[in-house]
């Protein structure tokens, strides 16, 4: 099951404990059913300052989010309960090796939407990075 043209609502604050930043995004894609996942992809635009790049989540209900960029930069964040992992982050400065720990995974996508949110810690060399709270809203 493929639904194209949905519409995705997404709120991501970024917070390194002194200050925050909120972003918020509206843009069309893709949500399609997978017999173990849902997976939501986007184009990004300027305004995420990823332009050029395709976005991929793949939601595997309230354990596990893979995120992946390709295109222009290159990411792949793995955000599982219980899990911390290494992965590699593609940025507009250059690439980086961060370490992922989730904190909190909810998700209640069906075929018609729904809605995912996940809180993550990001460190670079066990140094402390932030911590990220993505909200995502997905429409027919």
């Amino acid at each position: 099951m493929i639904k194209d043209n949905v519409t995705i609502s997404l709120v991501s604050t970024q917070s390194d404990g002194n200050s925050s930043d909120q972003t918020e995004l509206i843009t069309r894609g893709r949500l399609e059913k997978k017999s173990d996942r849902f997976v939501i992809s986007y184009d990004e635009t300027e305004a995420t300052g990823f332009e050029g790049t395709v976005t991929e989540l793949s939601v595997y209900g309230n354990k596990k989010i893979i995120l992946n960029r390709t295109g222009k930069y290159t990411s792949n964040l793995i955000v599982e309960q219980g899990k911390k992992h290494h992965c590699h982050y593609g940025t507009p400065y250059g690439e980086i090796m961060v370490g992922v720990n989730s904190k909190e995974i909810t998700s209640t996508l069906t075929e018609n939407g729904g809605s995912v949110s996940f809180k993550y810690v990001i460190d670079v060399n066990s140094s402390y990075l932030g911590d990220f709270d993505i909200s995502i809203d997905v429409k027919q």
